[in-house]
């Protein structure tokens, strides 16, 4: 049985030619990051990873353990029950994973708010072709001779661009109306 081809060779070159522009959007996004943001991203990818979650629950049960232990083995306790230093160092901890989050949680959704703008842009221009392209149908329609020239309601509507300054200010007023009514 045959595998399939999945290099990028393979694809139509209009893909690969998306592909690439979205490879090099991303790569701009990434060349603009400051150095103390490339830190916190690394930071985050590490906090945010198992390894870091199971490290810290070893070195929990350790710590109690150790200090449960140490005194019935002759060494000095570091910190007595109710555990103050451990409580001190994972509340150090929270506030260092949450840090790093929100950080790195702004930057992602400036990054998603730059796609929303470019899908938003991207599906305006695919209505507006669509439209000419009704409008370029219904046309030849018009003009064969052998096609019988009748009226199209929704054809003639769907040839029209969107307003979109209408369907804007029509999301606007839904969202203050559903604004005001959580209140």
């Amino acid at each position: 049985m045959e595998t399939p081809d999945h290099s990028k060779d393979a694809l139509p070159s209009a893909f690969q030619e998306h592909l690439g522009t979205v490879a090099e959007f991303y790569a701009r996004h990434n060349q603009d990051l400051s150095p103390a943001q490339r830190a916190v991203e690394r930071i985050s990818f590490f906090l945010g990873s198992p390894g870091y979650v199971v490290g810290n629950l070893v070195f929990v049960v350790l710590w109690i353990a150790w200090n449960l232990t140490a005194p019935e083995l002759g060494f000095d306790q570091w910190d007595e029950p109710p555990f103050f230093w451990l409580q001190g160092l994972i509340a150090l901890n929270a506030f260092v994973i949450s840090t790093t989050v929100l950080i790195r949680q702004n930057r992602m959704s400036t990054l998603a708010s730059q796609h929303s703008h470019l899908d938003l842009q991207v599906n305006l221009l695919a209505e507006e072709k669509n439209s000419k392209i009704i409008r370029m149908l219904e046309e030849l329609r018009r003009d064969l001779p052998n096609v019988r020239d009748k009226s199209d309601p929704e054809a003639e509507e769907l040839s029209r661009p969107t307003d979109t300054e209408a369907v804007l200010s029509i999301i606007e007023a839904s969202s203050e109306q559903l604004n005001c009514e959580r209140k």
